[in-house]
């Protein structure tokens, strides 16, 4: 499997074409401004698109990002906590600016559609997946081999 990302950057334009980008995604990282809660209210309206048009089993985390902006925060951690809870997604603060958190999301959803497929894959019978190591500008790559034989690894 690997891990294809398409950014939007949540413009309208983009709206229309959403289908075409998510049809068949097993994850989404849902990115929002934490000092304009017009935009939180937009990643609930992506939710319930993701929902309508992928189905429950899609992998969601949410971002509040700009969290270095804590003084024009509009947007309490706690809400987005609690939202992506009642949505059965993972919530995180980050800063694109000071590069902090962002590797926590990547992970954590990267993690998480990976246990989705692991387990779709044993219900069929077949081989788990394993993690492999980027190359070039390939993204995540996984191999549908020998998980449990790795030991450590970030998502043990």
């Amino acid at each position: 499997m690997n891990i294809a990302i398409w950014d939007t950057a949540g413009q309208e334009r983009f709206h229309a074409l959403g289908p075409i980008y998510y049809r068949d995604a097993d994850g989404a990282l849902l990115v929002f401004d934490v000092t304009d809660g017009e935009s939180f209210e937009k990643v609930k309206m992506w939710v319930r698109e993701l929902r309508k048009m992928v189905g429950d089993d899609i992998v969601i985390a949410i971002a509040g990002n700009k969290s270095d902006l804590e003084r024009n925060r509009q947007v309490s951690t706690e809400d987005g906590q609690s939202y992506a809870a009642s949505v059965g997604a993972s919530y995180f603060n980050t800063s694109a600016k000071l590069n902090r958190g962002i590797d926590d999301v990547f992970l954590d959803l990267s993690k998480r559609m990976l246990e989705g497929r692991k387990k779709v894959t044993m219900a069929g019978g077949g081989a788990s997946a394993a993690w492999q190591r980027p190359t070039g500008n390939k993204g995540l790559v996984v191999s549908a081999e020998d998980a449990n034989q790795k030991k450590g690894g970030c998502c043990r």
